[in-house]
């Protein structure tokens, strides 16, 4: 007899690597009551340090006022939701979506997870690079596809394009593409996108089968030096736009974004009411209806560019001036340190002993590294340089430069 209580696909999923990383690190580390210890700084994930704003919880507050006897019913996209979340789109990337073709998610997790089951079978490979976000490897896998890894290239964060030619066989369904990227803070230039159009053009028509991309863009408003983002979907039409609000609004907890699919997307007409389906069947994965009401009040919010930017910038100037090679990131909230020593879990153990805890480079499978999150607290910024130092000495890494 199986007394197996859970089934093939939940040990599928658990075990992904960075899934297992993951859960390690946050239930069996000590990291939990670490963060809440006093003096401790806490640049690992990128939830929010300072209080929400007045106007977020206002936002928020009225949204759960009722207007009418369906104020709580079942709520497949708010019409005007979605109108605002279009012509915000529309004017961040420059893509003349349709609200047709917008549809709202519990957060970029629910977008990713529906894409994949759209298009791909069981058994189809899904390209993506490394390092990634935690959960492409789970959901992917929870989705019955295979994930097949490739590198970035390490010294440019740039998209090795020959790896993801090298990565595609006549299985490959989906490439996935995180600009700006978590945990680097890269765009990836007009050039490459270009190019790598080219390549999953030629590479469907080689294999007679399309392969589709799916565009995660949850930070493609946080973009600094007044750099203009430019959409991997911009440049290929078979394409998926993910986006996630909790970044930008700094709530990753109130669970709301969507799914897009560009008006360059050929025949897509099919795909609207195969989305729906899916969020459906895949749990409800349609926003909660507070959330849409408070959308577009909430698309009037503004992230604060300037500040993120100066944490970047002082964080960048002290890591270097201790010795750290460090890439200036372009976008997001991180930074993507070289270790100063080759493992780079025990460069992160030695930070924790200085009370500094950061996530190693290993956690993204890209060992000799490690990631900084600056929704940490300007004064918490500051304070942390000379632990860094100290850390850094420690370790017995060369000297200061």
């Amino acid at each position: 007899m199986d007394d197996r209580l859970t089934s093939d696909r939940v040990a599928d999923v658990q075990d992904a690597t960075p899934f297992h990383l993951l859960y390690e690190f946050y239930r069996l580390s000590g990291y939990e009551r670490r963060r809440h210890e006093p003096g401790v700084l806490d640049f690992t994930f990128g939830d929010p340090h300072d209080p929400p704003s007045s106007a977020y919880v206002e936002i928020l507050r009225d949204s759960l006022i009722p207007q009418h006897e369906l104020w709580f019913a079942y709520n497949f996209g708010d019409a005007t939701a979605i109108a605002a979340a279009t012509e915000a789109l529309r004017r961040h990337v420059g893509i003349p979506f349709e609200t047709a073709d917008v549809h709202l998610t519990t957060g970029g997790f629910a977008a990713i997870s529906t894409a994949l089951k759209i298009v791909g079978d069981a058994g189809d490979e899904v390209v993506y690079s490394l390092p990634p976000w935690f959960l492409y490897e789970g959901l992917i896998r929870e989705a019955g596809l295979l994930p097949v890894k490739v590198s970035i290239d390490r010294t440019t964060f740039d998209l090795d394009l020959d790896a993801i030619a090298a990565a595609i066989t006549p299985r490959t369904r989906i490439v996935i593409v995180n600009s700006p990227n978590n945990p680097t803070g890269r765009i990836y230039p007009v050039s490459t996108l270009e190019r790598l159009a080219a390549l999953l053009d030629e590479a469907s028509t080689r294999n007679g089968r399309r392969i589709f991309l799916i565009s995660d863009e949850a930070y493609n408003r946080i973009v600094f030096d007044g750099t203009r983002f430019r959409s991997p979907v911009e440049f290929y039409p078979w394409s998926f736009l993910a986006y996630s609000y909790g970044k930008t609004l700094l709530s990753p907890g109130e669970r709301i974004g969507y799914l897009a699919v560009p008006p360059t997307m050929p025949d897509r007409e099919p795909l609207r009411d195969a989305i729906e389906a899916i969020q459906i069947t895949g749990g409800w994965l349609f926003p909660n209806a507070s959330m849409q009401y408070a959308l577009p009040r909430l698309e009037t919010l503004e992230f604060d560019i300037p500040l993120f930017q100066r944490k970047r910038d002082v964080m960048v100037a002290g890591l270097r001036e201790i010795g750290y090679r460090v890439t200036v990131p372009e976008a997001t909230f991180y930074l993507f340190p070289e270790s100063p020593i080759a493992d780079d879990a025990a460069f992160a153990a030695a930070l924790d002993r200085e009370g500094v805890l950061v996530l190693p480079g290993r956690m993204f499978e890209t060992p000799g590294f490690f990631r900084i999150c600056l929704t940490a607290t300007m004064e918490t910024i500051e304070a942390s340089l000379p632990r860094f130092a100290a850390a850094f000495r420690a370790a017995g890494a060369p000297g200061t430069g």
